[in-house]
């Protein structure tokens, strides 16, 4: 038997899953952040058309399910970005420049075909909780 325990995070802060998935999970001193699209929290509903915006949105909703787990954005240890457009790539990492502070996190950028609600952008992350 595990000493861990899988625990799950909720927060009003961030969009409510939209299917049968946790907005993050914790195990054994890491939390592993489900894809955060650039959804409002108290609408539901895209923040804009803009894959800046959406950007943006996604990792204030990153940002909230971290604070509720009590951890940090410096805290994230892995990210990985989901784009539409590859095209877009260098307006989301001017994007990712201004929010993210160094030592910067790992990261992988994977083109997609479409994202759910017509997104442009999902960021998903592995965030370790260094602070005991």
């Amino acid at each position: 038997m595990s000493k861990f325990k899988i625990t799950t995070t909720k927060t009003s802060q961030a969009p409510a899953a939209i299917g049968p998935y946790s907005q993050a999970c914790s195990f054994g001193g890491l939390t592993f952040v489900s894809g955060q699209l650039g959804l409002v929290p108290e609408t539901g509903l895209l923040v804009s058309d803009d894959v800046v915006d959406q950007s943006h949105q996604a990792l204030l909703n990153l940002k909230a399910i971290a604070s509720a787990e009590r951890l940090l954005m410096t805290d994230i240890v892995k990210l990985t970005l989901y784009l539409v457009d590859l095209s877009d790539f260098k307006r989301v990492n001017d994007v990712l420049s201004q929010t993210l502070l160094e030592p910067y996190p790992a990261r992988a950028t994977v083109g997609v075909a479409a994202l759910p609600m017509g997104a442009k952008i999902e960021i998903d992350a592995i965030i370790a909780n260094t602070h005991g």
